[in-house]
C-alpha cells in the first residue's frame, strides 16, 4: 500500500509539477549574434595570432598555433551554429525552463548523467551482493576480485531492465523488518 501511494505522489508531482516561464531567455541573444560572444573570439583568435608571430613561418610551434587557431575558429562556429544563447559576457547558457526548443542542452546530458551512474551503483551493488555469499567478505569488498568485478560492469549496461525485472520479483526492494531505524 506503501509503495502505490508513494507511485502515486511521484506522477502527481510529475504531471502538475509542470515548467513555469523562464524571463532569462529574454536577456540571452543567439551566439552568432551576440557582440560579446564574436569580442570574445577575436580576442581568443588575436591572443594566438600573437604568439604566432614569435615564430618563423612553417616551424612546428608555428604549425601548432596555427592549427590551435583554426579550432578555436572551428569551436566558436559551432557554437554559433547550435542555437545555443550567449549573455553579455559572450559565454553560451543553458536554459532548463521547460522550454522544448532548449531541451535538447540539459535532458540529454541529464539523461547520461543519470543512466551512467546508475550503471556505476548498480555494478557495485550486484558485485558487493554476489561476494556476500563467499567465505570472506569483507575481504572480497577490500581486494576487489577483477575478472568478476568486469564482468558484473559489462554485463550492467542493461542495468535499467534487471532493476525493473527486480522489482518485479521484490528482490529489488529490503522488506521492511530488515530496514534498521534508529529509537527516537
Amino acid at each position: 500500500m506503501k509503495r502505490i501511494f508513494t507511485s502515486m505522489c511521484i506522477v502527481f508531482m510529475l504531471i502538475f509539477n509542470g515548467p513555469t516561464n523562464s524571463y532569462a531567455a529574454g536577456t540571452l541573444v543567439d551566439c552568432d549574434q551576440s557582440p560579446a560572444f564574436t569580442k570574445r573570439l577575436n580576442a581568443s583568435v588575436k591572443k594566438l595570432e600573437g604568439r604566432l608571430s614569435k615564430y618563423e613561418p612553417g616551424s612546428p610551434p608555428a604549425l601548432a598555433l596555427q592549427q590551435q587557431i583554426d579550432r578555436t575558429k572551428t569551436r566558436f562556429k559551432r557554437y554559433g551554429e547550435s542555437n545555443l544563447l550567449c549573455g553579455t559576457d559572450g559565454l553560451p547558457h543553458l536554459i532548463t525552463d521547460g522550454d522544448w526548443k532548449h531541451a535538447s542542452e540539459f535532458m540529454t546530458p541529464g539523461i547520461m548523467f543519470l543512466y551512467i551512474a546508475g550503471w556505476i551503483g548498480w555494478a557495485g551493488r550486484t558485485y558487493i551482493r554476489s561476494v556476500s555469499t563467499e567465505k570472506n567478505p569483507a575481504q572480497s569488498e577490500i581486494i576487489i576480485d577483477v575478472p568478476k568485478a568486469l564482468k558484473i560492469v559489462f554485463g550492467g549496461f542493461t542495468w535499467p531492465v534487471q532493476a525493473l525485472a527486480e522489482y518485479k520479483s521484490g528482490d529489488l526492494l529490503a522488506a521492511q523488518e530488515d530496514v534498521t531505524v534508529s529509537p527516537r
